[in-house]
This record gives C-alpha cells, structure tokens and sequence, in this order.
C-alpha cells in the first residue's frame, strides 16, 4: 500500500480505523459480524449505535478494540440533557468512545456558548472516556468548521470529527487539512463519510486524520 511516499503495512493502517455500521435496520447478527471483522485484523474500535454497545462489549471482552458508541446521532439536535444521558448510559455499558453530533443549527446561527456547553456537558459525561464531536463539515463553511473545531477545543474534546454520512457528502482531505491546521498537533481528527478506498485512507491520514471512520474496512486494508 502507498501513497507517494506514505507506506502503512495492513495492520498499521488497520489501528486507524473504527469499524463501523449505524444503518437504522442493522441487526445483531450483524454486528456480531462486525466485531469478529474487527478483532480479526486489529481494527481500533468498533463504531455502533447506542442500542448494541452490550452486545459490542460483550463480543470485544478481551481484546483490544475499543467500543465506540455514536450519540444523538445523525442529527444532533436533542437538548444538551438528552446527550448526556445518552452519553452516560453508553459509558456505563462498556463504551470507551463517544461521537456525538454537534448542534449545527446553534452553530449555524451564531450561539457559540450554546455549542460550547453543550460540548462540554458531553464531555463531562464521558468520565475516562474518548470524546470525538461530528461536526458535519458537508453542511457547513469553511468558517463554520473552523469554529466548530475551535469550539470543541475549547470545550474539551479529544477529536474533531468530519461527518455522519448521513447528510450528503463526507470526509475530504481538504477538510481534514483544514481541521488539522485549526485544533493543532494534540487533538485528533477522524475522517469518516465514504472513504472506501486504501488509497483514500492514506490521503486522508497524510492530510491531517489520525483516525478513519469506515464501514469498508476490510477493503481498506487490502484484506
């Protein structure tokens, strides 16, 4: 695998990606599908919705792929109280990462301390847990994602997230780049939305990501 000059083996590339199924009909057996793909070839976390973080938990017990559990998702537009929640019963399941989806119409009209709280509210609920914020980079400006990005800062997440896939359009490098550049070298960036491809995850990680998002893992890697 390569990309110019960026080479990943299979199972470095692999520790990238969090493996992942959010349709609204996916069953457990399929999940479990999902978990056995993941411990199989070292996948970093398996992404899911709220609903089967026990089954993930359960299916990952001994291994070292996380369970990420997606909140308020795809549109995130619950009260600050309702993510919490969320949040809080997912963790108390097993989940070590959340992804939550950031209030775009607050951001959308200018109510940064209102995006900000509801950030951190989140964050708080986490405890020990990741907090990764989707910022839905399809439905915004550049502007806007610059300070969607400059808001998670400061609220205290530990990634910056690209896109639900739900909204029409996904993660682009220049995107990336431009959330790269924006939270700086500490905080994580996650690219996901329709990166299918190896060579799509290698320009995305030479972009700036330090995560992927995918639900073609297994064609990603080369496996």
């Amino acid at each position: 695998m390569s990309n110019g000059q960026n080479t990943l083996a299979a199972r470095d590339l692999a520790a990238y990606i969090d493996h992942t199924l959010l349709a609204a009909d996916a069953t457990p057996d399929q999940i479990i599908s999902l978990c056995t793909d993941a411990r199989t070839h070292a996948f970093k976390a398996v992404c899911v919705n709220p609903i089967y973080v026990p089954l993930v938990v359960r299916e990952l017990a001994g291994t070292d792929v996380l369970t990420c559990s997606v909140v308020c998702f795809p549109f995130g537009a619950d009260p600050a109280s309702a993510k919490v929640s969320e949040t809080r019963w997912a963790v108390e399941q097993g989940a070590r990462e959340i992804d939550m989806v950031i209030a775009l119409g607050l951001l959308k009209s200018g109510d940064t301390d209102g995006v900000r709280a509801d950030i951190a509210a989140v964050k708080d609920a986490c405890g020990d847990a990741v907090l990764k914020v989707i910022i839905e980079t399809a439905l915004l400006t550049d502007e806007q994602k610059v300070l969607a990005c400059e808001l998670s800062k400061q609220a205290g997440a530990d990634f910056v997230k690209t896109s639900t896939g739900f909204a029409g359009g996904g993660a682009t490098v220049e995107d990336i780049a431009l959330m790269r550049k924006t939270v700086g070298p500490d905080l994580g960036v996650k690219a996901s939305g329709g990166v299918r491809t190896t060579e799509d995850a290698l320009k995305m990680i030479a972009a700036g990501a330090s995560r992927i998002g995918a639900s073609a893992s297994i064609k990603i890697i080369g496996q």
